[in-house]
């Protein structure tokens, strides 16, 4: 089979299928075989390495996948797309497709039958419109089955998305979901992908980040529950102050934030979008 990754691969394999592209999966395709190799490259996968793909698409990055990793497991929520994969990716045995919606899938229930229970490394171009769900639904599940079924997740989103899982505390688009991810992971932005090397071209540019699985979160917390929903809170009103967003949102005393504030030096004026994970952890225990 050719290189999937061209505009004319991608156009013959579509023409000979009469496949029409799906708003409602975000289906689009990439078309430079340049960046794939370079996306699969920076995932760091090895012939040691089981991959979980999410999307496959038709096949485009798992025919390059197949290439450096021991297996690939492609998880495609698509009917239309599994002949087409079966077509592009015939040449590729360590490739399974499984025809699935990857929120509905259990990630432990994948493991134990397609990686004996080994750590998946997660490569994927993600469909925009679930990205933060999945995202967060594999880094939950992770943290609940105590670490074990995840060792990386390298995946191509909206370049907005990945400003705001890698951003920084005081910047605007540091927030609820950058925390989250912080708290679960090592986070990195890894390389900025244009629109023009899509079929069809998206409205918006993308950018893949690498999430590095923490084996323990990075702060000590007596309730991560409690740790979450106090972040939530204090974001939930932006422009507000911590002290103002908080007491609305959790209904807790305003001298009570005063001087959990107090006790990581913060002033009362603080607002959530400059306190760091280690604040709100300390925050969260406090109150």
């Amino acid at each position: 089979m050719n290189i999937i990754a061209t505009p004319s691969s991608t156009k013959e394999i579509l023409d000979r299928f009469g496949f029409s592209f799906k708003k409602k999966f975000g289906q689009n395709f990439l078309i430079d075989e340049n960046v794939v190799r370079k996306i699969v490259r920076i995932s760091g996968v090895t012939v040691d390495d089981t991959v979980l793909e999410i999307g496959p698409g038709i096949g485009t990055m798992t025919q390059i996948l197949a290439e450096e990793a021991g297996n690939v497991l492609a998880v495609e929520i698509d009917t239309k797309l599994i002949p087409v994969l079966e077509f592009t990716l015939a040449d590729c045995p360590n490739v399974t497709v499984i025809n699935n919606d990857i929120l509905k899938c259990k990630l432990k229930e994948l493991s134990d039958s397609y990686n004996s229970e080994k750590p998946f490394k997660v490569v994927a171009n993600l469909p925009y419109y679930i990205t933060t769900p999945i995202i967060m639904g594999l880094l939950e599940e992770n943290a609940v089955q105590n670490k074990k079924l995840l060792s990386s997740i390298t995946v191509m989103i909206q370049k907005e998305v990945a400003e705001r899982i890698t951003a920084k505390p005081g910047t605007k688009e540091y927030g609820v979901l950058s925390l989250a991810v912080e708290y679960y992971t090592k986070p990195s932005f890894l390389m900025n992908v244009p629109a023009n090397v899509f079929m069809p071209r998206p409205g918006v540019d993308s950018a893949v980040i690498g999430l590095e699985i923490l084996k323990e979160p990075p702060v000590d917390v007596k309730d991560e529950k409690k740790l979450f929903r106090l972040i939530k809170a204090a974001f939930a009103q932006r422009r507000k102050t911590f002290i103002n967003s908080v007491s609305g949102v959790l209904n807790v005393d305003k001298s009570v934030l005063r001087d959990a504030l107090a006790a990581i030096d913060r002033g009362e004026s603080v607002r959530g979008e400059v306190l760091t994970l280690e604040e709100f952890a300390k925050l969260s225990d406090f109150i």
